[in-house]
């Protein structure tokens, strides 16, 4: 039973996001001006939070485990600093290919200094709208951890939702260690949404 104080920090939640898509659309140019309110309801009433995405790899264990893992991933239509944090999981386009999605962790965002181990490298500063991802697992080599150590800054555009909840087997699962911010504002959506026996089929199916 979802508390009623719950519900409201839900709705509020959703108000945003369909605010934010909405005024997303329009700025595309996709909404007209007439269609603005109609499309910030209908958001509001018919569309989720979150979708699930199943990954598999060693690049984020022990997060996923290497026989893949099911994630509830909160949907961000704007992911700007003020919505996606540093610490948090993220689920990103491929930068070197755009029809695949990674998951990595955001270490650092625009404006950051960016210092290398290799003194042959020269230090940078991010550029507006771009962030660092890395991999959780530290025993892979950079290579193999495939993150911003080997393709660089990524547009925080990529970005495409933040990682809230992992389903790694029928019994071990649970939430996504992010930024405390995000945690704390993804707690009444993991309450609202998440539907484990709906991860574990898709899990199953995957």
């Amino acid at each position: 039973m979802v508390a009623l104080s719950t519900w409201f920090r839900y709705i509020s939640n959703k108000f945003d996001y369909s605010l934010c898509l909405s005024g997303k659309t329009y700025i595309n140019g996709k909404v007209a001006d007439a269609e603005i309110i109609h499309s910030i309801w209908r958001n509001f009433l018919h569309g989720r939070l979150t979708f699930l995405h199943w990954n598999k790899g060693e690049e984020m264990a022990p997060l996923i485990g290497p026989h893949g893992g099911t994630l509830l991933v909160r949907k961000l239509p704007v992911p700007d600093p003020t919505r996606v944090r540093i610490g948090d999981v993220v689920v990103l386009k491929d930068p070197l290919n755009s029809s695949n999605f990674l998951v990595r962790r955001l270490a650092a965002i625009e404006g950051y200094e960016m210092a290398s181990t290799d003194e042959k490298e020269e230090s940078f500063v991010l550029e507006k709208e771009h962030c660092w991802v890395v991999s959780d697992n530290n025993n892979l080599k950079t290579k193999e951890a495939y993150d911003s150590r080997t393709f660089g800054p990524v547009n925080m555009i990529d970005i495409v939702g933040r990682a809230i909840y992992c389903l790694r087997n029928a019994v071990d699962h649970g939430p996504v260690n992010n930024s405390d911010i995000s945690t704390k504002q993804d707690l009444p959506v993991i309450e609202v949404e998440l539907d484990v026996d709906e991860m574990a089929k898709n899990h199953k199916a995957s």
